[in-house]
């Protein structure tokens, strides 16, 4: 399986630039997940999507996906502004929030990349049937923006009550969106119920992964083996996948410096 990195590594303290994603290739990733945060990776600026993706293009490695903003400022939202949703219900809140995500699809024009990574609602939402008809017409809007560019939406499981496996398959199913695939994450399951119950349910929608791990506390983004997830249970899970995913890691560290030696690592354990 395909070697991944997410840059979330990096996104709450430092500017995206090309050594950074060197390190990520010299801990053995052949492809990479941008975190499309304003103050990590400035999605509107030209000068600074054509930086990385020189950066790509002469690297070859595979610019595999980028995440879906979650706030439109570049504090994540600490200066309070709101969380980019598009589950929310009021008209002028949905559409600011995917103006701000089309924004981020079209970086795509200029380096272009697989998969955008959404979320449907934020951390903790409780389900109604307005969020769902709202995150829905969200999704068909931002689908027909994003095929054009090349790109695949891609929905997470992520702890809330809209994003649970089978509420992102429901939701898939009823809008008839026959090609927005999941990106399941290994973390999230773990906490919401379990990897392989969650996996079971999303597996054939599968065709990204987030990697981490967590004693099923909180949403910690440990590196694999810190944490209580049967990782030799999950990486045979993966390899099941129709797919075929890439093992991603999405991981957060107060020593990103050591990163090269860190990804080797988990690669490692993982086997893969």
């Amino acid at each position: 399986m395909r070697r991944a990195m997410s840059t979330l590594i990096y996104a709450r303290s430092e500017r995206l630039h090309p050594g950074l994603l060197d390190r990520m290739v010299s801990g053995g990733a052949d492809a990479i997940e941008i975190f499309a945060a304003r103050g990590h990776f400035n999605y509107p600026d030209r000068q600074h999507i054509r930086e990385i993706g020189n950066w790509f293009r002469s690297t070859g490695v595979t610019f595999h996906s980028m995440h879906s903003p979650m706030y439109a400022d570049e504090q994540w939202g600490r200066d309070g502004g709101p969380a980019v949703n598009l589950a929310a219900t009021e008209k002028r809140d949905r559409i600011a929030a995917m103006d701000e995500i089309k924004r981020a699809l079209e970086v795509a024009e200029h380096a272009p990349f697989h998969f955008l990574v959404q979320h449907v609602g934020v951390g903790g939402e409780e389900s109604s049937e307005h969020k769902i008809e709202a995150a829905m017409m969200s999704l068909e809007h931002l689908h027909a923006f994003a095929k054009p560019l090349g790109v695949q939406l891609l929905v997470e499981n992520i702890p809330n009550d809209l994003s649970t496996p089978q509420s992102l398959i429901d939701l898939l199913h009823t809008g008839r969106f026959v090609d927005i695939g999941v990106c399941f994450d290994f973390g999230h399951a773990h906490i919401m119920s379990n990897v392989k119950e969650a996996f079971e349910v999303l597996k054939d929608r599968i065709h990204s992964t987030h990697v981490h791990d967590n004693n099923k506390d909180h949403d910690s983004h440990l590196w694999p083996a810190n944490g209580s997830i049967d990782w030799k249970e999950a990486i045979a899970l993966l390899r099941t996948a129709p797919h075929v995913p890439p093992v991603l890691l999405e991981i957060e560290d107060d020593e990103p410096e050591k990163i090269s030696e860190k990804m080797a690592e988990a690669f490692g354990k993982l086997e893969v």
